[in-house]
């Protein structure tokens, strides 16, 4: 029968298919914004936020050229709910062979953050401090307009995710590097 996973449960199917440092910071990084955007816009369901953030690159590791496919499959084999799946894999569509278009406010905000934590760490490593926590939108911005910076992360990806999210990209990467410091204040 299938369910929706509390974080703890999310956290261990995720570590089921992934043991990279990288791609377990990644989640729970992930998983962090994801709250700090539903205590923000959808307090009663935080839990589900951080859990769809948690399990959105269950199968990045293992299956990167089947991203948000695999990602289905293993989702089901492990039993979790059908609104989970279709979140979490959201954030590929367009991009992956995912068949979930990001509808859900909440899919939207995956969409965008996805790439957006990324980036936005990648820019982090670079300063003094190696931190958000001094991390200004500008300098974001500026990597942002780098086409060569942390070439991974899909600028188009970040823009129609702000655009889905009927909010400026000055204002998602505002509220995405102040979550993100939140998060970091916590792991200390």
């Amino acid at each position: 029968m299938a369910f929706i996973p509390n974080l703890n449960e999310a956290r261990g199917i995720l570590q089921k298919y992934n043991d990279e440092p990288f791609h377990l910071k990644h989640a729970e990084t992930v998983s962090g914004v994801m709250g700090y955007f539903a205590a923000k816009y959808d307090p009663a369901r935080e839990d589900f936020w951080r859990t769809v953030g948690m399990l959105h690159d269950v199968d990045f590791e293992k299956y990167p050229e089947l991203h948000c496919v695999k990602g289905e499959e293993l989702l089901r084999e492990n039993d979790v709910d059908e609104e989970v799946i279709a979140s979490a894999m959201s954030h590929g569509y367009g991009e992956t062979g995912s068949k979930y278009e990001p509808e859900k406010f909440m899919e939207k905000v995956l969409f965008a953050i996805d790439e957006l934590t990324g980036l936005i760490g990648a820019a982090a490593l670079m300063r003094p401090s190696k931190s958000v926590s001094d991390l200004e939108v500008s300098s974001v911005k500026k990597k942002f307009k780098d086409k060569r910076f942390a070439a991974g992360c899909s600028r188009e990806t970040i823009s129609k995710g702000a655009e889905l999210m009927n909010m400026p990209l000055d204002e998602v990467i505002e509220q995405t590097i102040l979550a993100m410091r939140i998060i970091e204040a916590g792991s200390k």
